[in-house]
């Protein structure tokens, strides 16, 4: 892309709404690093509480993605907590392959047990209510309280040592969003809520300063319209669009708000994952009981057009994530051909008409049309 990163985002506020993803955009000044069009961009996300991960599964990541995120309760039954779980798959990932960048997942707004480091978690720093009460996630897990300084010095050291003691990539931010919903303020008020945001900024900022250029803060996220002053937040280097087509984002303007956040987010420097999901997520209790190789099944037949609606949007430094789920039984380990055909870089950028796109790549063509959820890709 021939653009300079300020013309293209003064071209984007030049475009009616909906129409982002079809400017011209460049390369994001921070990259993912070795970033490549060879084949589709992959991003390998999930966790396993129960037991170390075997040889072959050691050897499938390490082949099959340079970017994968250890999720919460990584490796606790084997190694004690998830620090420990996360360093030492960490290790083996990347003595297989020394390109790859393994981020370290820590909540920003939910204190998920399981951690060595809440061992020196202070209780003031649990976030209460006006009236003293703590407020928790749904699930009953408590949140922490971003706008205290000590926590943010706490939650940054926590990220910066277990980046010190492995070969870990950076981090993953969890739970942004929940920070940001309006839904906050009715429990602690406006001037906490806003307080609660400025914290957690300024604790991104922080934890990239401690980090350093060579590792990732990747943060959770964006959703169609939703959330994008994320991308103006200092220290942070790629957002997730976390509910691709799912959760209630299936309709053809949330689906075109998403893909118009990759360009979005390119134009302020930052790379994005989008998660696709195959029509079903492990919260679906019906669907968890059919046999995995139905699941595995569907899924491998459902992956065209979220991958579709990936390519005709994808950045330099975008990455693809699909799976449904975050645990190792979710379809992680499932082998999709498609993700491991030659792609090449994009010959220009997708073109729109309405909410139909299509984009040539050195070696595919891609089709998509929003509104009746269907797409080609042919592999050449």
């Amino acid at each position: 892309m021939k653009s300079a990163p300020l013309l293209a985002a003064a071209l984007l506020l030049l475009l009616p709404p909906g129409a982002a993803a079809s400017a011209a955009t460049p390369a994001p000044a921070v990259a993912f690093p070795g970033f490549t069009w060879d084949r589709v961009p992959l991003t390998l996300h999930f966790g396993q509480r129960t037991a170390d991960l075997t040889d072959a599964e050691i050897e499938f990541l390490a082949g099959q993605s340079r970017f994968i995120v250890l999720e919460k309760s990584h490796g606790l039954a084997a190694h004690g907590s998830t620090e420990a779980g996360i360093a030492a798959t960490a290790r083996r990932i990347v003595q297989r392959n020394p390109a790859a960048k393994v981020l370290f997942y820590f909540n920003a707004f939910i204190n998920w047990p399981g951690y060595d480091a809440f061992k020196t978690y202070r209780p003031e720093w649990t976030l209460r209510t006006p009236a003293g009460e703590v407020v928790s996630h749904p699930s009953g897990t408590p949140r922490p309280d971003p706008s205290n300084a000590e926590f943010r010095e706490w939650w940054s050291e926590v990220v910066a040592a277990a980046n010190r003691g492995a070969p870990l990539g950076g981090v993953f931010a969890d739970a942004l969003p929940q920070a940001l919903s309006p839904g906050l303020a009715k429990q602690v008020g406006e001037a906490k809520a806003r307080a609660i945001v400025a914290g957690l900024r300024e604790m991104l900022a922080l934890t990239k300063r401690k980090l350093g250029a060579n590792r990732l803060v990747v943060v959770n996220g964006l959703r169609t319209t939703d959330f994008r002053e994320i991308l103006d937040w200092e220290g942070i280097d790629g957002v997730m669009i976390e509910h691709f087509g799912a959760f209630k984002t299936d309709s053809p303007a949330d689906l075109k708000a998403d893909l118009d956040s990759l360009a979005l987010a390119a134009a302020k420097g930052k790379f994005v994952v989008l998660k696709g999901w195959p029509g079903f997520t492990w919260l679906d209790r019906e669907m968890m009981q059919r046999p995995r190789d139905e699941l595995q099944r569907l899924a491998l037949e459902h992956l065209t057009f979220p991958l579709a609606c990936f390519l005709v949007a994808a950045q330099p430094g975008s990455h693809f994530c699909y799976s449904w789920g975050y645990r190792e039984d979710h379809g992680v380990f499932e082998p999709y051909p498609a993700l491991n055909r030659p792609l090449g870089p994009p010959l220009a950028d997708g073109k729109w008409q309405g909410l139909t796109a299509t984009r040539e790549f050195a070696h595919a063509s891609v089709r998509v049309d929003l509104t009746t959820k269907q797409a080609t890709i042919r592999w050449r």
